[in-house]
């Protein structure tokens, strides 16, 4: 329901967001001991991509985000509205499913993290798996894809779902609207993806997508917003 992954370079980890706080122990779980996490890079600062952070920050790890999102990430307070309520999504049982998961796992309260460093479009950020950092703004101000070059990967967080977190709809498409800064704002960011060199597309929520960024993005621009 919420994904979030980890790169091994050696001995050294970097983690790709965060989950919700509940999901520390899967890190033992899958061989990561937490003082081996050299950094974690977060997409964006959303609660369920946050989760864990700050307990790993505080293991020795460096928080990184995008400048534009790291209020958020230190304050927990969004500055600006989304597009939709949540309200009509209800009707869906997926919807409730999703809070549930949410409020037993942790994320119902502020997760802040004390310190970030922050980044911006164009940095190759120096930690394990090396990625290159393409602004995808629209779903937060600050959201990021993370190109894994050498992997021939791309870590979209939330700019592109393969499991909608409110509808249940599985195929790729935008995150539901309520969750969005603005839909319109993500359909221009997924052009400047859309060529990468990535045929794995690692998603927020949702399997991730196995045949190239090109192709999963067609889809998403062919459904539009729900």
């Amino acid at each position: 329901m919420v994904n979030w992954y980890a790169v091994a370079e050696d001995d050294r980890w970097t983690v790709f967001d965060a989950g919700v706080p509940g999901y520390w122990p899967q890190l033992e779980e899958h061989g990561i001991s937490p003082g081996s996490v050299e950094a974690v890079v977060l997409t964006h600062a959303h609660p369920d991509h946050v989760g864990v952070a700050e307990k790993l920050r505080r293991a020795g790890a460096r928080v990184y985000v995008h400048e534009a999102d790291g209020e958020l990430a230190t304050t927990a307070k969004q500055s600006w509205k989304n597009e939709r309520s949540f309200l009509p999504y209800f009707r869906h049982s997926m919807a409730w499913r999703l809070f549930a998961h949410l409020a037993r796992n942790g994320a119902a309260k502020p997760n802040k993290i004390s310190q970030v460093t922050a980044f911006r479009d164009g940095d190759i950020l120096d930690v394990p798996g090396r990625p290159h950092v393409i602004h995808t703004p629209g779903h937060t101000p600050g959201h990021c894809a993370l190109h894994l070059q050498d992997r021939a990967v791309v870590i979209v967080g939330d700019v592109i779902c393969t499991l909608n977190p409110l509808t249940g709809k599985r195929g790729p498409q935008l995150m539901p609207r309520a969750f969005n800064q603005s839909s319109a704002q993500i359909l221009e960011s997924l052009k400047r993806i859309e060529e990468l060199d990535a045929h794995t597309v690692y998603v927020g929520h949702g399997e991730p997508w196995l045949d190239g960024v090109r192709s999963a993005v067609e889809r998403v621009c062919a459904v539009g917003p729900t």
